[in-house]
């Protein structure tokens, strides 16, 4: 999805009739349906139903009259509702869960709690899932539940934008997040780069400690909230194939305490005796 003004349409979920309608009716101003109809391309016998699917999301007004027209409604209205209306449906979603949800947990957490009990302990201690969206989508879950602390991997930190919403709020709460990346000389030209992008936008945050490590990274991911104790952590990691493109590669998450205490002790060791504050940037060589 773009940033440009008519993207936003693939945020409102219009179907192409509805997106075509309401773009020419922002453009026409106040209009019959026949005459939109015909503007559009959008079928006569189609052209009601699309102008009443618009009005019920209160992106539209319908002027009485023989014939009556349809306008749109201001552009800032427009996004105001759009986003009023997504409020209105997660509360009705939230509402419907929550009548269900004592008789799913009757019914499922048996089932669930009688399965588990035949898993192995190793069997338990990861699952995968695929490296792009999903892999993202659960890194951005560990920001949103860490309480105290989140550790950052990277080569580049190439996905930072795809998970700075959580990042943020996750500074908003007070979490303390360090970042260990590769130190440049290891890096591709293009990889330099990007790395150089994302430290200058890390560099406008007042709390995050970013150091570079001066070995290969033998794996990459995210954890949060350690112990020691073994009695918490969450994390997310992949090992380092360069072989191997992202969109055949599997990203392991784990919420063994052991294992992530494990990561936080590599951690520690190496952001003490394997990095740099700033990085000394040599010539690339493959």
């Amino acid at each position: 999805m773009g940033d440009g003004a008519e993207d936003i349409f693939d945020l409102f979920g219009l179907t192409e009739y509805e997106e075509t309608a309401l773009t020419e009716l922002l453009r026409l101003g106040q209009t019959t349906a026949p005459n939109l109809a015909e503007a559009t391309g959008v079928p006569k016998a189609r052209i009601y139903g699309v102008l009443d699917a618009l009005s019920d999301r209160g992106f539209l007004k319908i002027v009485p009259g023989r014939p009556k027209e349809y306008q749109a409604k201001p552009p800032a209205e427009i996004l105001d509702r759009a986003t009023e209306n997504q409020r209105q449906s997660y509360e009705e979603f939230e509402t419907a869960v929550e009548q269900r949800r004592d008789a799913f947990l009757s019914e499922y957490e048996p089932r669930y709690e009688r399965a588990s009990a035949s898993i192995s302990p190793a069997a338990e201690l990861f699952h995968v899932v695929d490296v792009g969206e999903p892999s993202e989508r659960e890194t951005r879950h560990i920001y949103e539940q860490a309480t105290e602390r989140v550790v950052v991997i990277s080569k580049a930190f190439e996905y930072f934008d795809a998970v700075r919403p959580a990042f943020e709020s996750a500074l908003e709460r007070d979490i303390d997040i360090s970042v260990l990346l590769l130190a440049p000389d290891h890096l591709s030209a293009e990889n330099r780069e990007i790395q150089s992008e994302v430290v200058g936008e890390l560099g406008g945050y007042d709390d995050v400690d970013i150091r570079f490590s001066t070995e290969r990274l033998p794996w990459r991911g995210t954890f949060a909230d350690p112990s020691m104790d073994y009695d918490s952590g969450t994390a997310i990691l992949l090992v380092q194939e360069d072989e191997i493109p992202n969109h055949m590669r599997q990203a392991a998450i784990t919420e063994n305490g052991a294992f992530v205490a494990g990561l936080k002790r590599y951690f520690d060791l190496a952001w003490e005796y394997e990095s740099d504050s700033l990085p000394e940037v040599r010539s690339f060589e493959e």
